[in-house]
């Protein structure tokens, strides 16, 4: 028989299990406010991910410049018939970010703060007998590769924000498994240089742009969702995504990357995983664990978008656990979702029903490019990316908006 050794007697305020920017985001708060925070976190894993960053993100959590590697000044939508739309930002920008810098200056941010972070695998959450939570989790012996050794901390509360198809989630909270989700893969490529090949026998591909967001409505590249081509300052990700399970993300990223000229760049490395694509219906477990980040689900449907929402998340995380543990009311803890939906519940619904609209087909995905050719359709839909929600002073332009969305959708204008 076997015991899991404990590393301290002393309980943590928080575990925060899952490193990534929700969770990062989360311990840092945590931390800053002075509690006695574990931050665990699994190596070596990176989330596909294009790397979006809005504005609003960098003022709200204090990011500096600095971690920009790219900023696009341009948005270009393609249609099935490779129709391009291009979208100028103006008055701003997207930025890009590469998630390996991005996330490890979060968790050092939140270990500057205070937090002690680990390295190990989430287990399971199992009580003591006062009642008090105890995390399990395996760490890497440095000495022997193959093994492992399993630990455990207790905590008056634990964070989970372990991704998508999170394994806190499924163990402590109701509901988890009614969360939806596509499947996201992308490749890292060594970006072009003009007047080099990169690993091309061809020099710079003709309609490639480093300052410029591709993205790509085409049923052989996602029947459900988009693909995308987004530059990363020396690399770039191509990618795609798809809730069907029997298409192929890696040949219709071969596709993606054979039409966007890019298919002899050198690749670097590929990744997978799951996307979250609506928020839990719940998330906490009216005692002492709540979630944060793709474990709660927000991603934002039909955009993908979900580096500003998992911050957001992990900060109302933070927040709520901040409350429970000056109070002991247990009910503080469901008020992370209640204020998250409460701002952003509006735009995600919007996002879902565009989603299931226009997305369905390449006839609707052609006529939904056409749509993005309109000034309304643009400014609106930058302003909110920018500001993270919908702008309400332009009640004519809504209207207008809608009504072309109805011509469009039931064929009465030309695509």
């Amino acid at each position: 028989m076997t015991t899991t050794p404990v590393l301290q007697d002393a309980i943590y305020d928080a575990v925060v299990v899952g490193g990534g920017p929700a969770g990062a985001t989360a311990a840092h708060e945590l931390a800053r406010e002075g509690r006695h925070v574990l931050l665990l976190d699994r190596a070596g894993r990176t989330k596909p991910c294009g790397g979006a960053v809005p504005p609003r993100l960098m003022r709200d959590f204090a990011i500096p410049e600095s971690l920009l590697v790219a900023r696009a000044q341009c948005a270009r939508m393609v249609s099935p018939t490779d129709q391009k739309v291009d979208i100028p930002i103006e008055g701003g920008y997207v930025g890009l970010v590469d998630r390996d810098s991005f996330d490890e200056w979060l968790r050092q941010r939140a270990a500057a703060a205070g937090a002690e972070r680990r390295v190990g695998q989430f287990e399971r959450l199992t009580r003591d007998a006062d009642g008090v939570c105890r995390v399990h989790f395996h760490v890497m012996d440095a000495r022997h590769r193959d093994s492992a050794r399993a630990q455990s901390v207790r905590a008056r509360c634990v964070v989970g924000a372990d991704g998508a198809r999170s394994e806190v989630a499924r163990q402590a909270v109701p509901g988890a498994e009614r969360g939806r989700f596509v499947f996201a893969y992308h490749e890292i490529l060594r970006a072009p240089e003009p007047g080099s090949s990169s690993g091309n026998p061809a020099t710079m591909p003709p309609d490639y742009d480093g300052s410029r967001c591709d993205v790509v409505y085409r049923g052989t590249i996602s029947p459900d969702f988009y693909g995308w081509v987004f530059p990363h300052g020396r690399t770039l990700s191509v990618g795609t995504g798809s809730a069907d399970k029997g298409f192929s993300l890696r040949a219709a990223v071969g596709r993606l990357r054979e039409a966007s000229g890019l298919a002899g760049l050198e690749t670097l490395r590929r990744e997978g995983a799951p996307i979250p694509m609506k928020p839990l219906p719940r998330w906490d477990n009216g005692h002492d664990v709540v979630l944060a980040g793709d474990a709660a689900g927000v991603v934002a449907p039909a955009s993908g978008e979900g580096l500003y929402y998992a911050m957001l998340g992990g900060r109302l995380a933070a927040e709520a656990t901040l409350t429970f543990l000056r109070t002991g009311d247990t009910r503080a803890l469901g008020q992370a979702r209640k204020r998250f939906m409460r701002e952003h519940g509006r735009v995600f619904w919007v996002l879902g029903m565009m989603q299931y609209f226009w997305y369905r087909n390449d006839r609707r995905r052609e006529r939904f490019v056409s749509i993005c050719r309109d000034r309304d359709v643009q400014q609106l839909t930058f302003d909110a990316y920018m500001n993270k929600r919908l702008v309400r002073r332009q009640p004519m332009a809504h209207a207008r908006i809608f009504f072309k969305d109805l011509a469009h959708l039931l064929g009465l204008v030309r695509a």
